[in-house]
Formats: C-alpha cells, structure tokens, sequence
C-alpha cells in the first residue's frame, strides 16, 4: 500500500464501537482487525479517559488513543500530551455536585472516581430496581456491567490532582443552571451519554476537542488530512467528523450529528461499522 492509499480512521467508542452492554459485535471488532491488516491506522477518539478503556476493547488492536475528548493522546506507547483540570477548579466542581446532591464521576488516567450517590444511580440506569424487581437483581448478577465494575468507589478525598475530565448525571438542577454555573471555567455538554438522562454531561477543559487533536496527532505523524475517516455518534464527535475527510454517522447518532455528516451508515447493531470499513475500501466487503 502506498502513502496516499493508507487510511487513518478515528473511532469513537460508545454507541459506534460498544453497545450499552460494553460488548464490541463480532461483525465491528473484525473489521477493525482486518482494516489494520490491510495497513491502515486505527485510533480510538472517545469522551472516554484511559482508565475506561478495558482490555476487551484494547485486545482488538489499535494504533493509538485520542481520550477525554481530546485532552489526552496517545500513539503506540508514547504520550503526545495529557492535559488535565487545574486542581482548583476540581474543589470547585466537586463542592458544586455535592452541595446540589449531583451523582458524578471523576476522571483521570488511572482511575474513574465516583462520588458517594452515584453507584446506586447507575444500577437503576442499567439494571431497573435491584431491590424489588427479581429480573433486575439477575441481570446484574448475570452481565454485571463493566462500567460499574470498573469505577472507584468510597474514595474519601475527590480533590484529585489527575483529572481529565467530570460526567454527571441526571438531576433535579436544570442542565442550563449547570452550564451557567460554570461558564467561562469549562466546556459544559449536555447528555453525551443518553443513557444518563437529559440533565446530564460532562465538563470538559475549554478549547479541547477530538479535532484539535487529531490535527496534533497528523502533525506529529506527518500524516495528510486527506487520508483521515472519522466515525461516531454524538455531539462530541461534531468536531471530528467535520474535520476529517469522511466523517461517518451511526444512524441512530444524536440529530445534530446526521445533519453535518457526510454519509451514514447503519446502527452498531446492524454491524454499521463493519458496512462502513467495506464501503470505503478498508476491507473486503
């Protein structure tokens, strides 16, 4: 394969690569593998912080990671850079969440911390009523989410020093009340994990985004825009798909997302992905 021929394809996570269950189809996870057979580069682009990305996503094989929206890359081994919220504005956000009972969770390289409520919350979101409802006990002892398994939990001190970036859930504080709380201080995005609820999003530091990075990362590579494909399904990934040549959308991405994409594909369950690889000569169809 020559150097133009060669493909760099940006991966968000949730909702393109991995269900709500945190299972990667079989259909999505080979065609990432035979696509880097074929030479190309694959980077996963996610809201996601590396402590968030499991073995089970890793063990596909990719080149690289582009985390916390952008605050964090990486290529092979080496870290490009890793920027993280100054320790002040974490008291700040932390005192907020609690004074306001706020579930959030804290995260950072080496670990997602969760504050005191949000365990509980995130049982109901996933499971149903644990305590009253049979079927919801089972599917949690069945297919215990790797989520929930994979955050910090008791965690006494939240004035942490590492942190990428805050998720919230839904709460009774209106979502704009939010954003106002901090403006000028972070980047605020509403429900960039449905599931969450419509008064839910993360704070982002400002001026980070998955496209900033991606030119970073080209730059450092010295590799051409021109060869860039970009994949996803919510608002976070806007930046993304415009910046990159091809910008993909699952169909079921949030509406704003289809309206600027350049094509979209099917759903992460009708092997969107997999259509998409072979649609754009990656893999063999």
């Amino acid at each position: 394969m020559n150097h133009t021929e060669q493909k760099i394809v940006f991966i968000d996570i949730d909702g393109t690569l991995v269900d709500d269950d945190g299972h990667v189809p079989e259909s999505t996870a080979n065609a990432c593998r035979q696509a880097r057979a074929n030479g190309h580069l694959l980077f996963l682009c996610t809201g996601r912080s590396k402590a968030e990305i499991y073995d089970s996503i890793w063990d596909i094989g990719f080149d690289g990671l582009i985390g916390a929206g952008g605050g964090y890359v990486e290529i092979g081994d080496e870290v490009l850079y890793h920027k993280k919220v100054q320790p002040e504005d974490v008291r700040y956000m932390v005192d907020f969440f609690d004074q306001h009972n706020i579930a959030f969770y804290l995260e950072s390289n080496s670990a997602l911390y969760a504050s005191a409520g949000l365990k509980p919350q995130l049982e109901q979101l996933i499971y149903g009523d644990i305590q009253n409802d049979p079927e919801a006990r089972k599917r949690m002892e069945q297919k215990p989410h790797p989520f929930i398994a994979g955050l910090t939990y008791d965690e006494a001190d939240l004035y942490k020093d590492d942190v990428n970036k805050v998720c919230f859930l839904d709460s009774a504080l209106p979502f704009e009340q939010i954003r106002e709380e901090f403006d000028g201080k972070f980047e605020v995005i509403q429900c960039t994990v449905p599931l969450f609820g419509p008064n839910s999003g993360e704070l982002m530091i400002p001026g980070i985004h998955k496209a900033i990075a991606i030119a970073d990362l080209l730059d450092h590579l010295q590799l051409s825009r021109e060869q860039t494909i970009a994949i996803g399904d919510g608002m976070n990934d806007a930046e993304m798909l415009e910046y990159c040549a091809i910008g993909i959308a699952m169909a079921d991405a949030r509406p704003g997302l289809l309206e600027i994409a350049d094509d979209i594909t099917d759903t992460l369950e009708q092997d969107g992905l997999h259509k998409s690889f072979a649609k754009y000569g990656l893999i063999e169809s």
